[in-house]
């Protein structure tokens, strides 16, 4: 025998309520704090490459580092764009401007970033790729689902 779920009263089997009819009115509260949470999250490492911030080495070291340990034939430049990106992108992720934008150089940069630690294995630990694969993949949601309703996109109303 099997049992139908009522779509309609979110109940579910056995007239238990469903997590749908439970918290499902919450799902653009969610989106919104995944989203602020990834920009903010970003946003300090940002600070640490342009800014020397959080014990950050600035603009200057980390280029260095990028040229001399990473191979980039401009550090500077490369962290500067890395930086940018995680600090400028990572803003307008969390305010939910421009978001599929911020999206993609996010995804981008995280993609290039994993680059490096392919050689290290999975595990984030372990130096490996687990941790930017994992960002890349949350932030190129937001390239496919935009801001959500608690963004400045749908504020002032930013389609593309």
């Amino acid at each position: 025998m099997t049992t139908a779920i009522n779509t309609t009263d979110n109940t579910g089997p056995f007239g238990l309520p469903t997590l749908e009819g439970l918290v499902g009115q919450f799902k653009d509260v969610g989106d919104l704090a995944v989203r602020v949470a990834a920009g903010a999250f970003l946003m300090p490492h940002g600070a640490q490459k342009l800014f020397g911030a959080f014990g950050g080495y600035g603009l200057e070291a980390t280029g260095q580092f990028f040229q001399t340990q990473l191979g980039f034939s401009n550090g500077y430049l490369a962290a500067l764009g890395a930086g940018s990106v995680e600090f400028f992108a990572g803003l307008a992720l969390a305010l939910g401007l421009f978001t599929r934008s911020a999206g993609i150089a996010i995804t981008v940069m995280l993609l290039v970033a994993s680059t490096f630690h392919f050689g290290a294995g999975f595990f984030w630990t372990d130096g490996g790729f687990e941790y930017p694969i994992l960002w890349a993949i949350l932030a190129a949601s937001f390239v496919v689902k935009g801001g959500g309703r608690y963004s400045l996109d749908a504020k002032l109303g930013i389609k593309y």
